[in-house]
């Protein structure tokens, strides 16, 4: 659903968006968790083999050929890792030969990941080789070992300057720069839309997978509590365990007072006081997820605000599939990211 705009959607779906159990590949792998207990001390060598099952690459995983080249953006806290994906086929440029670009920033709950992560990789790709641009994927600083709120949000800012004035190599138009990001990417993806806003260079267009960009948590609908009830307790411990999980991973980010933090908004946007002028947004949620719950309160936000916003959800999908190489429903995310940016740079 698109909210604030006379244009149609985007993406059209041709199915329902909610079915009310995990569905497709994961439907048919889902019973290898069963038993399985929360990730902790008791996950043995053999537990740990049977859990990734659950996300084994579901052949064939079709990832386009694009070249890849690692680099550095300068920041405030020193060099960004970034690598530069360049599709074989670039898009014709401007008058000007400028084009546009996109920088994606990948998830993990702000304490892990990095630019081989198929979240990180298998995306970019497949966005370069879809939209004919150069995706610029950014290795933050992760927040461990005492790094905290806004050193990550810092890095991701500063990628996206760097970006806008060309440093990946290509003449660029700096209004024509979208970001992404997923999860906790999504969450930094947010925040450089909301820096941008706020400093008049914002990206011409924000999307983001399975976001969280509130604290606390949101409580989840009815409708979402009933779908998380049919997982297991790997995936979904129940309510008190998934805030205690939250409240550990946004105190790693913070730092472990979690207030006076300069900028909270640029932590957590969906904590904005107001997100009046922010950039035309897609979302795209996984059903069976409790993040959903921050995602579609962000669509809501949103669209109270004005801003051209459209909002999808991944049918009977568990959280992280940008993460399975080859995943149909990854497949088809990586699809919708790119018709969205070639609508927004158009």
């Amino acid at each position: 659903m698109r909210f604030n705009s006379p244009d149609d959607p985007v993406v059209v779906t041709a199915g329902p968006e909610k079915v009310g159990r995990v569905a497709g590949i994961h439907g048919e792998r889902i019973h290898v968790l069963d038993g399985l207990p929360q990730r902790g001390p008791e996950w043995t060598p053999a537990v740990m083999a049977q859990a990734d099952r659950y996300d084994l690459p579901v052949e064939p995983v079709d990832l386009p050929e694009v070249a890849r080249r690692d680099a550095a953006a300068p920041g405030p806290h020193g060099d960004v890792p970034v690598r530069v994906y360049t599709p074989h086929g670039l898009a014709a440029p401007d008058a000007a030969g400028r084009r546009g670009a996109v920088v994606w920033i990948h998830g993990g709950a702000f304490i892990f990941g990095d630019l081989d992560m198929p979240e990180a990789d298998h995306t970019a790709a497949r966005l370069a080789d879809a939209t004919g641009l150069p995706v610029i994927s950014v290795d933050y600083r992760l927040a461990v070992d005492g790094v905290t709120h806004p050193i990550p949000h810092d890095d991701c800012w500063a990628a996206y300057q760097w970006v806008r004035a060309g440093g990946h190599g290509l003449p660029t138009d700096p209004a024509r720069v979208a970001v992404g990001g997923g999860s906790a990417g999504a969450c930094l993806a947010a925040s450089v839309g909301l820096h941008g806003r706020d400093a008049g260079q914002a990206p011409a267009g924000v999307f983001l997978a399975y976001p969280l960009v509130h604290y606390p948590l949101p409580e989840p609908s009815a409708e979402l509590a009933a779908v998380l009830a049919t997982l297991p307790p790997l995936l979904w411990a129940g309510r008190e365990a998934a805030v205690a999980q939250n409240d550990y991973l946004i105190g790693q980010l913070l730092g472990p007072e979690m207030t006076g933090v300069e900028h909270f908004d640029y932590a957590m946007p969906g904590n904005a006081e107001s997100l009046a002028g922010y950039p035309r947004t897609y979302i795209e949620n996984c059903e069976a997820d409790d993040l959903r719950a921050s995602g579609e309160r962000f669509a809501d936000q949103l669209a109270q605000a004005g801003v051209d916003v459209e909002q999808h959800t991944v049918p009977g999908e568990t959280h992280g599939h940008l993460s399975v190489p080859g995943l149909p429903t990854a497949k088809a995310t990586c699809a919708h990211f790119a018709a969205f940016i070639g609508d927004v740079l158009r």
